[in-house]
Protein backbone atom coordinates (compact mmCIF):
# COMPACT_ATOMS: atom_id res chain seq x y z
CA UNK A 1 0.00 0.00 0.00
CA UNK A 2 1.54 3.20 -0.75
CA UNK A 3 1.85 5.52 1.98
CA UNK A 4 -1.25 8.21 0.22
CA UNK A 5 -3.66 5.12 0.90
CA UNK A 6 -2.22 4.65 4.32
CA UNK A 7 -2.76 8.45 5.46
CA UNK A 8 -6.08 8.46 3.57
CA UNK A 9 -6.87 5.25 5.64
CA UNK A 10 -6.38 6.92 9.28
CA UNK A 11 -7.97 10.14 8.42
CA UNK A 12 -10.91 11.74 10.19
CA UNK A 13 -14.11 10.32 8.66
CA UNK A 14 -17.53 8.71 9.52
CA UNK A 15 -18.03 5.47 10.07
CA UNK A 16 -19.18 2.72 7.60
CA UNK A 17 -23.01 2.76 8.24
CA UNK A 18 -23.95 -0.84 9.46
CA UNK A 19 -28.11 -2.08 9.82
CA UNK A 20 -30.38 0.66 11.54
CA UNK A 21 -31.13 -0.24 14.21
CA UNK A 22 -27.39 -1.49 14.95
CA UNK A 23 -26.55 1.95 14.21
CA UNK A 24 -28.73 3.97 16.08
CA UNK A 25 -28.46 1.92 19.52
CA UNK A 26 -24.62 1.68 18.61
CA UNK A 27 -24.82 6.06 18.08
CA UNK A 28 -25.19 6.52 22.19
CA UNK A 29 -21.64 5.24 22.44
CA UNK A 30 -20.24 6.59 19.99
CA UNK A 31 -17.87 8.86 22.25
CA UNK A 32 -16.39 6.41 23.98
CA UNK A 33 -14.12 5.22 21.39
CA UNK A 34 -10.97 7.31 20.17
CA UNK A 35 -11.26 6.12 16.58
CA UNK A 36 -13.43 5.66 14.25
CA UNK A 37 -11.67 1.97 13.68
CA UNK A 38 -12.96 0.78 17.21
CA UNK A 39 -16.53 2.46 17.08
CA UNK A 40 -17.18 0.26 13.63
CA UNK A 41 -15.66 -3.30 15.45
CA UNK A 42 -18.05 -1.91 18.40
CA UNK A 43 -21.10 -2.15 15.85
CA UNK A 44 -19.63 -5.23 13.37
CA UNK A 45 -19.97 -7.08 17.30
CA UNK A 46 -23.87 -6.09 17.78
CA UNK A 47 -24.28 -6.49 14.11
CA UNK A 48 -22.65 -10.58 14.33
CA UNK A 49 -24.56 -11.19 17.80
CA UNK A 50 -27.97 -10.56 16.19
CA UNK A 51 -26.98 -12.06 12.96
CA UNK A 52 -28.61 -15.64 11.86
CA UNK A 53 -25.40 -17.30 12.20
CA UNK A 54 -25.20 -20.57 13.70
CA UNK A 55 -21.59 -19.81 15.64
CA UNK A 56 -21.09 -16.49 17.43
CA UNK A 57 -17.54 -16.15 17.43
CA UNK A 58 -14.92 -13.89 16.50
CA UNK A 59 -14.11 -15.34 12.63
CA UNK A 60 -17.92 -16.28 11.95
CA UNK A 61 -19.14 -12.73 12.38
CA UNK A 62 -16.38 -10.94 10.85
CA UNK A 63 -17.51 -13.44 7.62
CA UNK A 64 -20.77 -11.79 7.97
CA UNK A 65 -20.10 -8.47 8.67
CA UNK A 66 -17.68 -8.86 5.66
CA UNK A 67 -14.30 -8.14 7.38
CA UNK A 68 -11.15 -9.60 5.67
CA UNK A 69 -10.04 -10.95 9.27
CA UNK A 70 -10.91 -11.29 12.89
CA UNK A 71 -8.32 -10.00 13.67
CA UNK A 72 -9.42 -6.75 13.85
CA UNK A 73 -12.36 -7.58 16.29
CA UNK A 74 -9.82 -9.22 18.35
CA UNK A 75 -7.33 -6.23 18.80
CA UNK A 76 -10.81 -4.16 19.55
CA UNK A 77 -11.33 -6.74 22.43
CA UNK A 78 -8.06 -7.55 23.61
CA UNK A 79 -5.98 -4.31 23.19
CA UNK A 80 -7.62 -1.13 21.89
CA UNK A 81 -8.08 2.35 24.26
CA UNK A 82 -11.78 2.39 25.13
CA UNK A 83 -13.04 2.11 28.79
CA UNK A 84 -14.72 -0.97 29.42
CA UNK A 85 -16.49 0.97 32.73
CA UNK A 86 -17.85 3.83 30.59
CA UNK A 87 -19.44 1.22 28.12
CA UNK A 88 -20.92 -0.74 31.57
CA UNK A 89 -21.86 2.64 33.44
CA UNK A 90 -24.25 3.91 30.10
CA UNK A 91 -25.54 0.97 29.09
CA UNK A 92 -27.11 0.45 32.91
CA UNK A 93 -27.87 4.33 32.98
CA UNK A 94 -30.13 3.18 29.90
CA UNK A 95 -31.51 0.63 30.88
CA UNK A 96 -32.70 2.22 34.50
CA UNK A 97 -34.47 4.27 31.85
CA UNK A 98 -35.74 2.13 30.27
CA UNK A 99 -37.28 0.40 33.36
CA UNK A 100 -38.19 3.31 35.30
CA UNK A 101 -38.62 1.49 38.41
CA UNK A 102 -39.89 -1.20 37.83
CA UNK A 103 -39.29 -4.63 38.99
CA UNK A 104 -37.54 -7.75 37.07
CA UNK A 105 -36.49 -10.89 37.16
CA UNK A 106 -33.13 -11.50 36.19
CA UNK A 107 -31.45 -15.05 34.72
CA UNK A 108 -27.81 -15.85 34.54
CA UNK A 109 -26.88 -18.90 32.51
CA UNK A 110 -23.20 -19.87 32.11
CA UNK A 111 -23.57 -23.74 30.08
CA UNK A 112 -20.06 -25.37 29.41
CA UNK A 113 -19.71 -27.70 26.25
CA UNK A 114 -17.49 -30.15 25.84
CA UNK A 115 -15.57 -29.92 22.76
CA UNK A 116 -13.23 -32.58 20.86
CA UNK A 117 -10.90 -31.98 17.70
CA UNK A 118 -9.60 -28.64 16.55
CA UNK A 119 -11.72 -27.17 14.11
CA UNK A 120 -13.95 -25.38 16.89
CA UNK A 121 -13.08 -21.74 17.79
CA UNK A 122 -12.05 -20.69 21.38
CA UNK A 123 -11.69 -24.15 22.90
CA UNK A 124 -9.33 -24.22 25.89
CA UNK A 125 -9.29 -26.08 29.05
CA UNK A 126 -11.47 -25.01 31.54
CA UNK A 127 -13.96 -25.85 34.16
CA UNK A 128 -17.25 -26.93 32.34
CA UNK A 129 -20.37 -27.01 35.00
CA UNK A 130 -22.17 -29.67 32.43
CA UNK A 131 -20.22 -32.41 33.69
CA UNK A 132 -18.72 -31.15 36.59
CA UNK A 133 -15.27 -31.16 36.10
CA UNK A 134 -11.75 -29.43 33.61
CA UNK A 135 -12.20 -30.79 30.22
CA UNK A 136 -11.63 -29.04 26.74
CA UNK A 137 -14.70 -26.99 26.25
CA UNK A 138 -16.69 -23.95 25.26
CA UNK A 139 -18.10 -21.52 27.94
CA UNK A 140 -21.12 -19.28 27.14
CA UNK A 141 -22.55 -17.08 29.90
CA UNK A 142 -25.66 -15.25 29.09
CA UNK A 143 -28.38 -12.91 31.01
CA UNK A 144 -31.56 -12.31 30.29
CA UNK A 145 -34.28 -10.11 32.71
CA UNK A 146 -38.27 -9.91 32.18
CA UNK A 147 -40.75 -7.32 33.49
CA UNK A 148 -42.64 -8.90 36.15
Amino acid sequence: MDVELQILKHLARDAHPTVAIVDEYCAEYQDIFKEVRNYECFKYLHLGIISPIKRKSLPEIAKVVSINSAQSLHHFLANSDWSVNKLKQRRLRRLKKVLNGNAITVVIDETGDRKKGKKTDYVARQYLGSIGKIDNGNVCSKCVWSLL
